[in-house]
């Protein structure tokens, strides 16, 4: 496990940032999860999306690269187990491939998709919800100049992956994918919690890149440069999300809308 993905914390991610499962119910209608069905549950983090989908009658499997999430969804009585999505390896013939607010974790999207591509049987469908182009943009230029000023130069790459949705579309019919539907979603969220408290949770990976004893100043750094742009004059802090969310097909069908994604 690496040291980005021991950074998670369950408990702290459930105090903070519950509202990210909590917005998944658009990308579950898109799932459409029929009864008998196997699904595979990418990023499930503490399994409250899995759990759901469970519910649902499918036989669902959820996979996360931390290992304390695991360790959370199964005891919410979801079966889980760890694996990444850059080397996914938990079988083959399954209906469906879900995942919410995790692809962007995952910064070699031509490998997810092949693990995905394996993962289903053909006609399959993979369907998520995660960052796209323009995500938490006022938070991350914050957060790149408060790493910078501890001599950490980054864009923040090597952790996030925030495509657009032609550049996504097309890296999933470059491995046999058609693409049914895509689009980007601005979608500002309140963040009950405050700013710092996001960065704690959300962002752990990337504040990890500062050193230990200097975390927290960096923290509060980046919270002073995005508070003219997220932070209301109540005090209360609004995060720039835009969210993409798709869903394709393993094979070729009618309706492939690579040519018209912007």
């Amino acid at each position: 496990m690496s040291s980005a993905d021991a950074a998670w914390s369950a408990a702290r991610y459930a105090a903070n940032a519950r509202f990210v499962s909590d917005l998944g119910a658009a990308a579950l209608d898109l799932l459409a999860p029929q009864p008998g069905e196997r699904i595979l549950d990418l990023g499930c983090g503490d399994g409250a999306l899995t759990a759901r989908i469970a519910a649902s009658g499918a036989d669902v499997l959820g996979v996360d690269a931390a290992a304390d999430m695991v360790a959370a969804a199964r005891a919410r009585g979801v079966r889980a187990q760890l694996g990444r999505g850059e080397a996914l390896d938990a079988g083959a013939g399954f209906d469906a491939v879900f995942s919410n607010a995790a692809l962007h974790w995952m910064t070699d999207p031509d490998a997810v998709i092949a693990g995905v591509a394996r993962a289903l049987r053909p006609g399959g469908r993979f369907v998520a919800e995660c960052g796209g182009h323009g995500n938490v943009a006022a938070i991350r230029v914050a957060l790149i100049a408060a790493l910078a000023g501890e001599g950490v130069s980054t864009d923040l790459s090597e952790i996030w992956y925030f495509p657009t949705p032609r550049e996504h579309a097309a890296r999933l019919r470059a491995a046999g994918f058609t693409v049914t539907d895509i689009a980007l979603i601005p979608r500002p969220t309140p963040v009950a919690s405050g700013i710092a408290a996001w960065f704690e949770t959300l962002a752990a990976p990337a504040v990890a890149l500062a050193p230990p004893d200097r975390r927290a100043a960096v923290i509060a750094r980046a919270g002073a440069l995005a508070a003219p742009a997220l932070r209301d004059a109540d005090g209360g802090w609004t995060a720039d999300y835009v969210r993409l969310r798709f869903r394709a097909v393993l094979g070729d069908v009618l309706g492939d809308v690579l040519g018209r994604a912007a």
